[in-house]
């Protein structure tokens, strides 16, 4: 049996001990986070009586097979090489850390640990997305022109939609669209076109940073990006192009188009279909893959959520047979991503295209 430990309550709440109860094998023995009364909370449902608010001592009480991270992106560092460091395999949350230099020292800790790591970019285990990735290998597209990605939503419009010292706004601890969502989908370009970025510009903006907060109509300043936007250039030569927003008046979801010279692909999360028309079709056929997971009892709804599930079957699986993981992001990724979204901030200061050498990173 697995031991594993979670340090951070909400998305354990929400998808980590949904998924655990669905693997054998593996239980939860301890959860940590920084108020007590939510790490009960999270805990007392799925019978775990050892919680914690100091996620050291956890880590020093317990004999961990595996530590998974859901924390404030300035934690992750901290926690990654104390858990690598009493012996666990490590599962972090993205961004991976505040910066490359940190993403690089958590690398070196797992390697040197000879530990398994891994982002929980989960994605990559959504059965439809894992099918793009497949058709752009396999060459059905041809050779990929140009991806275009908007993320378009409105729970960040409103001032007073924020509550003063909410960690996705504060920069010093590593919130911002770009993190939360570019960070994905830095992770999910790479993996479909099987090929680094050499190049980027782009811009990680704070929008509305005069905020009010909407219990006590205190005002507050955010100072992490709540508009994002961002150009690739691919070794191929392809161009990807990323939008991301919080600050729309209307919320208009994740919508993805792939061109290639055979194919083009859409897929939108918000009914989760994925479409697939070869070069001179002008009807677009569905494609799509249903996740035989979406319907266990349990797991919260959404692809975050039930895409958990595999990611965890991998990484448990994984560390119960002693090999190296055939999925998932690993922190070598974790680093290369980071290195992008980098690259995007020092674009916002230089206002040009900032080179990228990513295929020097091992």
């Amino acid at each position: 049996m697995l031991n594993v430990g979670i340090i951070g309550a909400s998305f354990a709440r929400d998808a980590y001990l949904p998924a655990f109860a669905h693997i054998e094998g593996a239980q939860v023995t301890a959860l940590a986070s920084g108020r007590l009364s939510s790490a009960k909370a999270a805990a007392e449902p799925h019978g775990i009586t050892n919680v914690y608010d100091d996620w050291e001592a956890m880590i020093a009480n317990h004999e961990f097979d595996l530590v998974c991270i859901a924390t404030p992106t300035n934690h992750h560092a901290s926690m990654v090489q104390t858990a690598l460091a009493n012996g666990a395999h490590v599962l972090c949350e993205k961004p991976t850390a505040m910066n490359a230099i940190e993403a690089r020292k958590m690398l070196r800790a797992a390697r040197l640990a000879d530990r398994l790591h891994m982002v929980d970019h989960e994605l990559r285990f959504n059965p439809t997305r894992v099918r793009i990735a497949e058709m752009i290998a396999a060459g059905e597209l041809g050779d990929i022109r140009h991806v275009n990605i908007a993320n378009i939503g409105a729970s960040w419009a409103n001032p007073s939609s924020r509550p003063k010292g909410d960690w996705w706004s504060n920069a010093a601890m590593g919130g911002g669209r770009l993190g939360a969502n570019g960070s994905h989908q830095v992770d999910l370009l790479r993996w479909w076109l099987g090929e680094e970025p050499t190049s980027v510009m782009g811009q990680a903006l704070t929008v509305v940073p005069d905020r009010i907060d909407p219990k006590t109509g205190e005002a507050w300043t955010a100072t992490a990006d709540d508009l994002s936007h961002f150009t690739l250039e691919m070794t191929s030569g392809a161009i990807a192009q990323v939008f991301m927003s919080g600050v729309a008046t209307a919320n208009i979801g994740n919508d993805t188009q792939i061109f290639g010279s055979k194919g083009t692909l859409t897929l939108s999360n918000g009914d989760e279909r994925l479409y697939f028309a070869k070069a001179g079709e002008k009807d677009f056929s569905d494609i799509s893959v249903d996740d035989p997971n979406a319907g266990l009892e349990g797991l919260n709804k959404g692809i975050w959520n039930v895409s958990v599930l595999a990611a965890l079957q991998e990484l448990t699986g994984a560390i119960a047979e002693k090999r190296q993981l055939k999925q998932g992001a690993t922190f070598v990724d974790g680093l290369r991503n980071q290195l992008v979204l980098d690259a995007i901030h020092t674009s916002t200061a230089s206002r040009r295209w900032e080179d990228l050498d990513l295929a020097a990173v091992v």
